[in-house]
């Protein structure tokens, strides 16, 4: 199979068609900037080099499936919220006082406007980059950053917004209202500048705990799917580190087409717990399998992966649990990717 069916492949196998073989996506961000011998820093802030950078992983490893990210603190500061490297390369993060820390400060937070707001008018300029470069030759995941909850945790503080989650909801309710906008506009704009898929992380969600999760996270997902859906027809993925099976089940009523599961859930039985119309991505171990094992290793697991999902779901691209580490081994990654194309499904 040609890398210029690759686009086709992932929407047909998301979409549970007929597919002559899994598809592989691994979630690669940091690691295309290593690759491309760039600091993080220039990857995040220049989306030429962002751009480049994903361009000659593609060209590298050819994968079915490329991302746009940078980090996960692109829609706090295009909010407001301060940022900051801690090197040159370690990803931006939160500095200073949280943005809101009174319903005044939530005031000042102005409507989103992705042409203008923080790095949202970078990442839609490298977004189109690689599109053009790569036209429909790859499947396109654009990271519209995160759902509600996990936003307000950046603009909040994650251990005030935990505290509000159990004692005084509505005041997070009003925060998260405001984040669930900025998540809507920003998922929108990146579906009108060329992307195939939409992915959202909400990770500080699978700590509230089932109960919590359902009263507090997940109406939140759930507003934001249903709008960016009202508004682009394009499959949206939920991202949830760790071990999110006493969740699973809530995940599956976000109304996300996809569930990127990190490794620590065990596949098979998210394929029994989950109905047949989700599509699974994942979900490879990125540091004990990707970068510190074998080659044989990893075609080994991604095989036994392949085969399980090919009894069980359709609709499942094998990848990394979470972002590839920069140091994972290219010998490892081509291992991942050459077992999708040659494992052929019974």
């Amino acid at each position: 199979m040609t890398s210029a069916t690759s686009q086709q492949l992932v929407s047909d196998t998301l979409a549970g068609k007929p597919a002559p073989r899994v598809p592989s996506g691994p979630l690669a961000v940091h690691f295309c900037a290593g690759l491309g011998g760039a600091t993080i820093r220039d990857y995040t802030l220049d989306a030429g080099v962002l751009a480049e950078c994903v361009i000659r992983y593609y060209e590298r490893f050819q994968p079915d499936a490329v991302w746009l990210s940078a980090d996960t603190w692109v829609s706090a500061q295009a909010m407001g919220a301060q940022v900051g490297f801690p090197g040159d390369n370690q990803p931006l993060a939160g500095t200073g006082e949280p943005l809101i820390q009174s319903p005044a400060d939530l005031r000042r937070v102005p409507p989103p406007d992705p042409l203008r707001q923080g790095r949202w008018p970078l990442m839609l300029d490298a977004l189109r980059r690689i599109r053009r470069a790569l036209g429909s030759r790859v499947f396109l995941t654009a990271c519209f950053d995160q759902y509600p909850f996990s936003l307000a945790c950046a603009v909040l503080g994650i251990e005030k917004a935990m505290t509000l989650a159990i004692e005084q909801a509505p005041e997070l309710a009003l925060v998260m209202e405001r984040c669930a906008e900025f998540a809507v506009a920003y998922a929108v704009a990146l579906a009108e500048n060329g992307a195939d898929s939409l992915s959202g992380g909400d990770s500080p969600a699978g700590l509230l705990g089932p109960s919590l999760y359902r009263q507090v996270a997940l109406p939140w997902e759930q507003k934001v799917i249903s709008a960016v859906r009202a508004r682009c027809p394009l499959p949206m993925a939920l991202h949830i580190c760790g071990n999110a099976t006493p969740i699973l089940g809530a995940m599956a009523q976000s109304g996300a087409n996809i569930l990127e599961l990190d490794h620590q859930v065990d596949l098979v039985r998210a394929a029994e717990i989950l109905p047949p119309d989700l599509a699974l991505w994942g979900n490879l171990d990125p540091v004990s399998l990707l970068a510190r094992g074998t080659p044989d290793q990893v075609r080994k697991t991604s095989t036994e992966a392949m085969a399980a999902m090919g009894r069980l779901r359709r609709r499942f691209v094998l990848s990394s649990g979470c972002t590839l580490a920069m140091e994972t081994p290219a010998e490892n990654l081509d291992a991942l990717v050459d077992s999708a194309r040659r494992f052929i499904p019974e």
